[in-house]
């Protein structure tokens, strides 16, 4: 029991760092992976274990989906020549000249919001999916594969490997759909890289605003977060420093974010992008 709560301490002190924590949490198996998750950007060169993608798969497939019209689809990309030209092309939209994480993942998920089989089956049976010219398909079929994505990442964790999600997919999505031969009515959601990650070069879990942030009972308050800001602030401010990255605060993220257009990295035309595919966003 005490090296149960010795665990649990740890796990509230990386995830919150010098911030109220939450106090009656439910703990299990599943909370305490979900608690340690880490964006993971170094990897082993081996091969994901038998099995463990076909386990990711069944997972995502368990995930709730709109409708029950299974609107995704998801890309395994293992094949190193095609990995590197993707990783190649992403690299040319961001200031780096390669993006090792892509390249040392043994696997690259692409992950597709799909509305290509509902459009195909839909014309075998002589009418247009013409619901799918509204931002609401658009909209259900992003939400449905997130939603697979996360349970995939969490049954990888699971097994002990390690995920990064890539939304630098978009920068170069058209050029990559290109590449795999992606129908038209699908668009990248995002990437994921994923594999056994390496110990020698690990991370630690990026900490998050307390809850009283985040969580509003009732009513939205739209001005309680700001009296929270300073003790985050704190915790992100020490991440960075331990994990030697340039000073900087959370704030000041926010802020590039919200005014940078280099911040979109190419996805500034991401709407002509997705209407060239045959989704118009009515």
């Amino acid at each position: 029991m005490h090296d149960q709560t010795d665990r649990h301490t740890t796990l509230l002190d990386q995830r919150y760092g010098n911030q109220e924590k939450p106090q009656n949490l439910v703990w299990n198996p599943v909370v305490e992976i979900q608690l340690a998750h880490k964006s993971v950007r170094t990897f082993l060169p081996e091969a994901l274990p038998e099995g463990a993608l076909e386990t990711m798969v069944a997972a995502a497939q368990s995930a709730s989906t709109g409708s029950a019209l299974h609107q995704w689809s998801v890309i395994t990309v293992t094949d190193g020549a095609l990995k590197q030209r993707i990783s190649d092309t992403i690299a040319r939209t961001v200031p780096t000249d390669r993006i090792p994480w892509i390249e040392e993942a043994p696997t690259l998920l692409l992950w597709v919001a799909d509305l290509s089989r509902s459009a195909a089956i839909t014309r075998e049976r002589g009418a247009e999916p013409v619901v799918h010219d509204y931002l609401d398909a658009f909209l259900m079929a992003t939400v449905d594969t997130s939603l697979a994505a996360q349970n995939a990442a969490l049954a990888a964790e699971s097994m002990g490997l390690g995920i990064v999600f890539l939304g630098v997919v978009r920068n170069a999505a058209q050029e990559i759909a290109e590449f795999v031969g992606l129908p038209p009515h699908t668009f990248f959601t995002f990437g994921m890289a994923v594999g056994h990650p390496d110990q020698s070069r690990q991370s630690v879990p990026r900490p998050r605003p307390p809850q009283s942030v985040m969580l509003h009972e009732n009513r939205y308050d739209s001005e309680g977060f700001k009296a929270k800001l300073d003790s985050y602030e704190d915790a992100y401010r020490a991440f960075r420093e331990g994990q030697n990255m340039r000073p900087r605060s959370w704030q000041d993220a926010v802020h590039e974010s919200a005014t940078s257009m280099a911040y979109m990295s190419g996805r500034a035309d991401l709407r002509d992008m997705v209407t060239a595919r045959g989704l118009t966003l009515r």
